[in-house]
């Protein structure tokens, strides 16, 4: 069963979770912010999905992204590095994360879930 890791006061998060009820999707949903992902488990996504970039998995509009200037030293962190920095904050995460295995989409578009999650 996929887990949905999610933040409910976003919006987008909120017509994610919309859309895989609308089309009965069964899933797990954790509050993404109070219970971020190990960093263990974000290490092995990463690394499993490494052809989409470090920037796939960061909420690069988020204001901790910008405070700690991430814009500027994305590009040096090792994948263990950026795994650690995104469990320590969920709000760093790209919302909705949703999982199976190694298999993983960060934020929500209709075609994507369509193609990913059905």
């Amino acid at each position: 069963m996929p887990t949905f890791y999610c933040y409910n006061r976003c919006s987008t998060c909120r017509k994610a979770e919309k859309w895989l009820r609308d089309h009965e999707v069964t899933f797990e949903k954790i509050d993404l912010v109070a219970t971020p992902p190990a960093a263990a488990d974000l290490q092995r996504w990463i690394q499993a999905n490494q052809e989409r970039g470090l920037r796939y998995f960061f909420n690069t509009s988020g204001q901790r992204y910008r405070e700690l200037h991430l814009k500027d030293r994305i590009a040096t962190l090792t994948i263990p590095e950026a795994a650690q920095l995104l469990a320590s904050d969920g709000k760093l995460i790209k919302r909705p994360l949703m999982v199976e295995g190694d298999h993983v989409t960060c934020g929500f578009k209709e075609d994507i879930y369509t193609e990913n999650w059905l």
